[in-house]
């Protein structure tokens, strides 16, 4: 049967402070685990967003070579329809009546002539910008093998840190599992949004030397009396952090250094010298 959860009556606030803190520790362990495993994550993550990216582009330019392929394929078979036409009119040429048909024809063919050039430029432009894509392919090809070859590396590196670091979170996160339903909902919700708010991953904290544990700022003797009263759950008003007596948690507190004493100032006495009246 599942644990069922106990509301702020049926739990008293310091049980409620202590699962609270326990699980802050839990919580920080498991952050520790992360910042051993380093930005390897993150790393392996950009190299895959990057591969991807290489990938695209490589495809985008074969799309585009193939297009270009098709384009010269078409303008080629416009140049031989047009020389078609020439000839064509070569032939009506020899034939002609009048200067007037002769004079039509040869502009036919001059047209002709001038569009089989357009079509051979295009050609030109065309097999020019194939070669540039096929470069831009090689250099791309060059830099997703690289960086598949870096990516192998990461993965291996984070494989093995995470197979040593696996079992030992899991059981972490268990217990934080089992402890959170220990804690009522309204508690752990709001002990969740203050960590995740703070920099540092801390949602409670002890008071240290009549100071704030997390932001370090002075706290009122009234304030630090409440609490250690453990009546109710209180909260810094400057970092927000709840704020819990480090002996309820079992947490030594730092010895207060004594003030060097102050050296004594020598009185000075006017003396008069020997022989003087």
């Amino acid at each position: 049967m599942a644990t069922e959860k106990k509301n702020d009556k049926e739990r008293s606030v310091e049980e409620r402070l202590q699962n609270l803190f326990q699980l802050q520790t839990y919580l920080s362990e498991i952050d520790r685990i992360k910042i051993l495993r380093g930005e390897l994550p993150n790393e392996v993550k950009d190299l895959e967003d990057e591969i991807i990216r290489y990938q695209t582009r490589i495809q985008k330019h074969k799309d585009e070579i193939e297009s270009l392929k098709a384009f010269v394929a078409q303008k080629q078979g416009e140049i031989e329809d047009r020389k078609i036409k020439i000839s064509k009119y070569d032939e009506q040429i020899n034939n002609v009546r009048n200067n007037r048909e002769f004079a039509f024809l040869e502009k036919e063919k001059e047209y002709e002539g001038l569009e089989i050039e357009l079509a051979e430029k295009n050609i030109r432009e065309a097999n020019e910008k194939q070669e540039q894509k096929a470069l831009e392919i090689q250099r791309a090809e060059e830099e997703l093998a690289d960086n598949q070859h870096i990516l192998v590396e990461k993965r291996k590196e984070l494989d093995e840190i995470v197979s040593e670091t696996r079992t030992q979170e899991e059981n972490i996160r268990a217990k934080a599992k089992e402890l959170e339903q220990k804690i009522d909902d309204y508690t752990l919700a709001a002990f969740k949004r203050i960590r995740k708010n703070a920099r540092n991953g801390l949602g409670i904290v002890t008071v240290q030397r009549s100071a704030c544990g997390g932001c370090f700022n002075r706290i009122p003797p009234q304030r630090q009396l409440e609490i250690k009263m453990h009546k109710k759950v209180i909260v810094c008003e400057y970092c927000g952090r709840i704020m819990v007596d480090g002996a309820l948690v079992g947490v030594e507190q730092p010895a207060v250094e004594a003030a060097p004493a102050k050296p004594k100032r020598k009185s000075l006495k006017s003396s008069a010298p020997k022989g003087s009246l």
